[in-house]
């Protein structure tokens, strides 16, 4: 990060950023998510992340190219990145380019109570908050390939 950058979610671990969601009203997550720049930068730094908390050792034998829809861009639309779990290890871009296995669709605050450990897939699909199209059985394994934060700071989920 250049000395010019305002700090952002890089200066924060795993379990800060899942206390700090944890400790965040609605409000305030969707208020920083209405930054299109921040927002923009939250997501590529969560989603970078991502290669560093797969699991290779359950992610072995999954082969699969997941979307990611972040509804409600300021401006209209979505922002959309692609995961791709090939060999034990995980690559992610904002420029998909593959036919999805899985693509989730999910509001802002309610992906960022998602990868924070706050909320669980579940019952945010039961809800509506998240819709998934495709593999369905797939997508229920998905989080288990990863090692999700907790904000208690207590490990993996």
């Amino acid at each position: 990060m250049a000395d010019t950058e305002t700090p952002g979610l890089q200066q924060f671990g795993a379990e800060d950023l899942a206390r700090l969601v944890a400790a965040a009203g609605d409000e305030q997550l969707a208020q920083a998510m209405s930054d299109p720049a921040g927002r923009k930068a939250t997501l590529d730094e969560i989603f970078r992340r991502m290669a560093e908390h797969v699991r290779p050792e359950k992610a072995q034998g999954a082969s699969a190219v997941v979307h990611f829809k972040i509804l409600d861009r300021p401006g209209g639309g979505y922002d959309h990145y692609e995961v791709v779990l090939e060999n034990g290890a995980c690559t992610t871009t904002d420029e998909p380019e593959r036919e999805p296995r899985v693509t989730f669709r999910i509001g802002p605050v309610d992906f960022l109570k998602l990868v924070s450990g706050n909320a669980a897939g579940p019952t945010l699909f039961m809800s509506g908050k998240l819709k998934i199209e495709g593999d369905l059985m797939f997508a229920a394994q998905l989080t288990s390939l990863f090692r999700i934060p907790s904000a208690s700071g207590g490990g993996e989920l």
